[in-house]
């Protein structure tokens, strides 16, 4: 089920009266009526892949279960990599099979060999490096003795399968979601406005912006042989703006919908395109994967402690990682990759935790360095997206080696540029909203809720008239429900 469709506009309101009219006063049956949601939410798409997230709820918490008890450490660690090998070979059979076993194939065909080998045609399971992060970090923290394991079946299903965030994030810990199935919740009627706020502007950020965006990316990208190199630069920054506000929309509606149950989630993007550098990109992107990769890979391998060679290993691994996490192709591994070459420099100058504040605080505008260092991060970014985005390597390549040729010089040429130079005015309208409100969680968070009644509702209502007359109504999936 997409938050942009006509059926989660009429299942959030049937669950939100059943959770708030019916189940009020009694904490077992809303963790019971989340879990029957989120079932629904997610067998929407397909029913058949319950089965995936129901066995992984099992596993985890009759895992957590024997860790309460269990003292020797042989033991401990066999339950550990039980749930491991569970969660991460569900994940491997249904993400990476076949790109295992394509690669290994190609490899033989290099040294002269040729080995018939048929690949599967496997469906992804929507959602599913999602929550298998989720429960993997029940896990791990519970058998580090940081979290105390649950005993409530419900509520631990809830917090697996939790509806708002389930199929694309934000990726929450078991120490920050789980405790809140425990607390009695009550209806929170500035907490559900704000909840609302948020899910406007997601829903602006991906109907309005992302959607547009996509529309000219993929004919540009699609039809790449066929355009100019500014028409190339063009189609790379509608594709950067496509995934942020696509990605982050998504989780803007995530926490909001969220905001209305009566739980916090955590944020998962605060402005990452204002950022000054690329480790302050990271701090600012994907936050929730950026810090589970940070401790459960990066801290555990040595994080930037030892000498040089540790501190390049560790940032190539979290990098590379990440950018397998994303998707079964050498693009996605390139891309990890060129931003570990962009990291590597501030890490090893000391430099990678230079910029933590919000840029041009307390002021209006940037300063010239700031502007100029921003700039600067924006275009390694933006060439980074070009492998992110492109078919395969051939197609990156080819890509990027006909921007930087002649025809970067002509003007572009494609069809619908007058709907493209309107998309682009709003791209900017967006981002001097975000910059007004890059300090908060969300752009709109403090901008409006503090001025006069009349204001509020005219930003509202101007919100949603966008929405109406320049939003697309495809029902278009989101980015990230591939990865």
């Amino acid at each position: 089920m997409l938050f942009n469709s006509l059926d989660f506009a009429i299942f959030l309101p049937i669950v939100f009266i059943l959770y708030w009219f019916f189940a009020q006063n009694n904490l077992k049956l809303q963790n019971t009526l989340i879990v029957v949601a989120s079932y629904v939410f997610y067998g929407w798409w397909d029913w058949r892949f319950l089965s995936l997230i129901i066995f992984s709820t099992i596993i985890d918490y009759v895992v957590g279960q024997k860790l309460r008890t269990e003292e020797k450490e042989i033991k401990r660690k066999v339950l550990l990599w039980t749930s491991i090998i569970v969660n991460l070979g569900f994940l491997g059979f249904f993400k990476y099979y076949n790109f295992f076993l394509e690669s290994f194939v190609d490899a033989f065909l290099i040294l002269g060999m040729q080995i018939n080998a048929n690949s599967l045609n496997i469906i992804l399971p929507v959602g599913i490096s999602f929550y298998t992060f989720q429960t993997l970090s029940y896990t791990i923290d519970v058998y580090k003795k940081k979290l105390e394991p649950t005993q409530d079946f419900i509520a631990f299903s809830a917090f697996v399968c939790f509806f708002p965030q389930l199929v694309a994030g934000p990726i929450e810990r078991a120490t920050n979601l789980l405790p809140q199935f425990y607390k009695k919740r009550v209806f929170d009627y500035q907490k559900a406005v704000d909840g609302m706020r948020q899910v406007l502007w997601g829903l602006f950020k991906k109907v309005v912006i992302a959607d547009n965006c996509a529309e000219f990316a993929n004919m540009i990208f699609d039809n790449s042989t066929d355009m100019n190199g500014s028409t190339l630069i063009l189609g790379a920054i509608f594709f950067t703006f496509q995934i942020y506000c696509d990605f982050s929309g998504y989780s803007d509606i995530a926490i909001g919908t969220s905001r209305l149950f009566g739980f916090d989630l955590k944020q998962n993007f605060a402005t990452p395109y204002f950022s000054r550098d690329i480790a302050e990109f990271w701090r600012r992107w994907h936050i929730s994967l950026s810090t589970w990769f940070r401790d459960y890979l990066y801290i555990p391998l040595g994080g930037s402690r030892g000498g040089t060679w540790m501190k390049v290993r560790n940032t190539f691994a979290i990098f590379l990682v990440s950018g397998f996490w994303h998707g079964a192709n050498w693009t996605f591994i390139i891309w990890g990759a060129l931003n570990a070459i962009y990291f590597l420099p501030l890490l090893l100058t000391n430099n990678n935790r230079k910029n933590l504040g919000v840029v041009a605080e307390g002021k209006l505008l940037p300063s010239f360095r700031e502007f100029f260092s921003m700039l600067t991060t924006f275009g390694l970014t933006v060439f980074a997206w070009i492998f992110f985005r492109a078919e395969d390597l051939n197609h990156a390549f080819s890509y990027i080696s006909e921007i930087f040729s002649a025809s970067i010089f002509k003007l572009p040429q494609f069809y619908g540029k007058l709907n493209a130079l309107i998309t682009l005015c709003l791209i900017i309208v967006f981002l001097f909203v975000e910059w007004l409100g890059r300090k908060d969680q969300f752009a709109i968070e403090n901008i409006i809720s503090k001025k006069n009644n009349y204001f509020r509702w005219s930003i509202y209502l101007l919100i949603v008239i966008t929405i109406l007359f320049m939003g697309s109504f495809k029902e278009n999936q989101f980015i990230y429900f591939q990865f």
